[in-house]
């Protein structure tokens, strides 16, 4: 569904902005609800959806944006399209741990003295990063990397950052924990968490439940974060404690977590990136048709033995391997390594024995 934007002025430009005339993107989705295109510096993403819900004890915002002084300046002058400012702002509710979605949470609470809620499970990876001093996340990352069968080439900057600051490593901490099934605190608002892990452990969608305004077919609208998006099938990866030896199977969660969302069938999603869109139902089965797609098609791969780094060399991108950026390599081991799980887990792959690093074969 097309909403049409208030357009406000921001430093910040988008493609339908008039050129001379920077423009922050408003939107109106009716009920008080409004949503604010908030900028990712260097992303293909452009932008995350950063949600104002009006309240009986004043706005409340889903996600916040990445921690960024352009970005930081196009949500307060958006939140001035929509009526108020940072400063009035009573809480933030975050959907997940992702710099795009928390990054400006700190600020926005240091402007407001607002309460940020989230999941105890991404609460957590929050403070094992603020924690985690640099060189033991760079040992940790190589020790994963080199367990994947990466090249030494590949592996061989980590050993030597392992001293540098790393950016985004101190995010803000939440004060709130948001309780899968709870209506969250909002006064005058029936907001219900939803817990979906697979893209982050503690990944929530959040129902809106109420007549909605253009009585569409469903129930309520969903804010979907980034499990459920119109266009774009999200990444499914690895975050683990170093210390806990736990196997998880993030797939297998997100797989679930997507059929919970199909038989709530909300009236209508508000994502984090894209658009807003109806038919949920039907986008799930989109999704879990293309993931179960995408493991056949990674078990035919696995007819010769691979490490997890060998099976990502040969899976489908939007790209080719060898275009593929550093840093989203090694995102995109660990989707693969994700995905190695579920099919061990579903029984159509295996370990081979004594293999170091560890190949998996179908079977």
């Amino acid at each position: 569904m097309t909403r049409a934007p208030i357009e406000t002025r921001s430093s910040y430009s988008d493609g339908n902005a008039a050129i001379g005339e920077p423009m922050t993107q408003v939107y109106e989705h009716g009920g008080g609800v409004r949503s604010i295109q908030v900028p990712i510096p260097d992303n293909p993403l452009g932008h995350t959806l950063v949600y104002v819900v009006d309240t009986d004890r004043g706005p409340v915002l889903i996600d916040t944006g990445w921690d960024d002084p352009a970005s930081w300046d196009t949500l307060a002058d958006g939140l001035a399209g929509c009526g108020t400012s940072p400063t009035e702002i009573h809480g933030v509710v975050i959907t997940h741990h992702h710099p795009d979605h928390h990054g400006l949470s700190g600020k926005v609470r240091d402007a407001s003295g607002a309460w940020i809620a989230m999941h105890e499970a991404d609460g957590a990876i929050v403070r094992r990063t603020r924690e985690t001093r640099p060189e033991r996340w760079f040992a940790y990352m190589t020790a994963k990397l080199m367990a994947a069968g990466a090249p030494e080439d590949h592996i061989a900057p980590l050993r030597t950052v392992r001293r540098r600051t790393l950016p985004g490593f101190a995010p803000a901490l939440p004060d709130r924990e948001i309780v899968p099934g709870e209506l969250l605190d909002l006064a005058g608002r029936r907001l219900r968490a939803i817990w979906t892990p697979g893209h982050t452990p503690g990944h929530v969608c959040l129902h809106l439940e109420e007549e909605h305004p253009a009585q569409l077919p469903g129930h309520g609208r969903l804010f979907s974060g980034d499990h459920l998006l119109p266009k774009i099938t999200p990444h499914i990866g690895l975050y683990e404690d170093p210390d806990d030896a736990t196997v998880t199977d993030p797939l297998g969660d997100y797989l679930d977590s997507l059929e919970r969302i199909g038989r709530l069938a909300p009236a209508e999603v508000l994502p984090a990136h894209q658009y807003v869109f109806t038919d949920a139902a039907a986008r799930v089965e989109e999704l879990l048709t293309h993931h179960e797609e995408r493991l056949t098609d990674l078990r035919s791969l696995l007819a010769e033995p691979l490490t997890p780094w060998q099976l990502a060399e040969r899976m489908e991108w939007n790209r080719p391997w060898a275009q593929i950026p550093y840093g989203s390599r090694n995102i995109a081991v660990s989707e693969a390594e994700a995905h190695l799980r579920r099919l061990v887990k579903l029984g159509r792959a295996e370990a081979v024995a004594g293999s170091d690093p560890v190949t998996y074969v179908a079977v």
